[in-house]
C-alpha cells in the first residue's frame, strides 16, 4: 500500500512539473506605451519634421489635427511649418505618461527671428494624433496701451534662460507625490486667485515662489538704481519686485477680468509639474493674452511658475474647446 501511495504521489508530481513546464512564462509587468524619454523624443521628432516641412505618416496619424495660436491649419505648409529655420537651445519637456501626452516650452528660429513656442502632442499607437502649438513671435505686444506690458523680444529672453531651472528637475519622492487631480487643483488656485484678484483668496505659494513670464522675472525682480521697494500693503499698483504671495495678497492683480479655457494638458507627477493652456481677458481694454503656463508643485504648494504668451483677438477660442467651455472660467478640460 505504501509503495502504491508513493508511486501515485510521484506520478502526480511529475505530471504537475510537466504541466508547469508547458505553461508560458509569466508576462513581465506591463509598460506604458511610451515612457518619459519616448515622449520627449516625439517633441524632438516633431520639431525636426516642422523644420523640414515634412509631416510624414511614419510620425503623424493620417487624421492628425493641428492648430497654431488657436487656429486649425493643414499639417505642413502653413504657419511655423513654412519658415522654421532651426531649433533654439531652450527646451523644457513635460511628459505625461498616464495620458500619453507631452508638452513643451522652447525656442526655435523662424527665418532670422528667434521665437518662443509652446507645444502639446498626443500620442496614440506610436503616432501623433493631435498637435497644438503657440508661436510667440517678436512684436511690440502691448506697445502704446496703458497698463499693458510689452514683450518685443520674447524668443531672445527665453533663450537666455539657458535651461530649465534646477528646481524643475528635482524628483518628488514617490510616497509624497499627490494625485494628478490634486496637482491640477493646486495649479488652478493660481488662476482662480488672479482672476478679479481681491487679496482674500487661497494662495498656496512657497516662500521662495518665483514666476517667469516670456523669459523675464515677474516676481522678485531686482530694483533699478534709486528705486525703493513698494510696500504691498499701501502701494497703488503691483510690483514685479514682490514675491508671489505678496502680489496676490495685495489685491492689485484685479486687472485680469477673466481666466478662461483653463486646460491642464500635461501632468508630470514624477517632477511635480502641471502644464496648462488658457486665456487672460482684460475687459476694460478688450485685450486677451493667449498663454501656456507651467507650475512646479511641492507638498500642495506652488514653488515656481513659467509662462509664455502673446496677444490674441479678444475672446479668442483655443481651437480645442467648445464655445461654452471657452467662455467659462469654471469649466476645465483635462486630457
Amino acid at each position: 500500500m505504501m509503495r502504491r501511495l508513493q508511486l501515485v504521489l510521484t506520478m502526480v508530481l511529475i505530471s504537475g512539473l510537466s504541466w508547469a513546464a508547458a505553461q508560458p512564462a509569466a508576462a513581465p509587468a506591463s509598460k506604458p506605451a511610451c515612457d518619459r524619454a519616448c515622449l520627449e523624443r516625439f517633441i524632438d521628432r516633431y520639431l525636426d519634421a516642422m523644420e523640414a516641412d515634412k509631416p510624414s505618416l511614419d510620425l503623424f496619424a493620417r487624421d492628425c489635427r493641428f492648430t497654431e495660436n488657436g487656429v486649425q491649419l493643414p499639417l505642413g505648409g502653413e504657419g511655423l511649418w513654412v519658415n522654421m529655420s532651426g531649433k533654439g537651445n531652450y527646451r523644457f519637456y513635460v511628459p505625461d505618461i498616464e495620458t500619453q501626452q507631452v508638452a513643451f516650452i522652447g525656442t526655435v528660429r523662424e527665418g532670422k527671428d528667434l521665437v518662443a513656442v509652446a507645444v502639446r502632442l498626443k500620442i496614440v499607437a506610436e503616432r501623433i494624433t493631435e498637435a497644438e502649438q503657440l508661436v510667440i513671435r517678436p512684436e511690440a505686444a502691448g506697445a502704446g496701451v496703458s497698463g499693458v506690458p510689452s514683450f518685443p523680444d520674447t524668443g531672445e529672453s527665453v533663450e537666455k534662460l539657458g535651461s530649465p531651472h534646477p528646481v524643475y528637475l528635482e524628483v518628488i519622492p514617490e510616497a509624497e507625490r499627490p494625485s494628478r487631480e490634486e496637482m491640477i487643483k493646486t495649479a488652478n488656485y493660481y488662476f482662480t486667485g488672479m482672476q478679479k484678484n481681491d487679496g482674500k483668496g487661497y494662495y498656496p505659494f512657497t516662500d521662495d515662489c518665483h514666476r517667469i513670464e516670456n523669459g523675464l522675472p515677474a516676481t522678485n525682480a531686482p530694483l533699478k538704481p534709486g528705486e525703493t521697494r513698494p510696500d504691498p500693503k499701501t502701494a497703488k499698483s503691483y510690483s514685479a519686485a514682490w514675491g508671489c504671495r505678496e502680489q496676490f495678497e495685495s489685491g492689485l492683480l484685479n486687472f485680469v477680468s477673466r481666466i478662461r479655457d483653463r486646460r491642464f494638458v500635461a501632468v508630470d507627477r514624477e517632477r511635480g509639474i502641471v502644464f496648462a493652456f488658457g486665456f487672460f481677458d482684460h475687459h476694460h481694454i478688450n485685450w486677451t493674452w493667449q498663454l501656456a503656463e507651467l507650475f512646479k508643485i511641492e507638498k500642495g504648494q506652488i514653488r515656481r511658475i513659467e509662462a509664455v504668451f502673446h496677444r490674441s483677438p479678444y475672446g479668442m477660442n483655443s481651437g480645442w474647446s467648445t464655445y461654452e467651455q471657452g467662455i467659462s472660467d469654471a469649466l476645465q478640460i483635462v486630457y
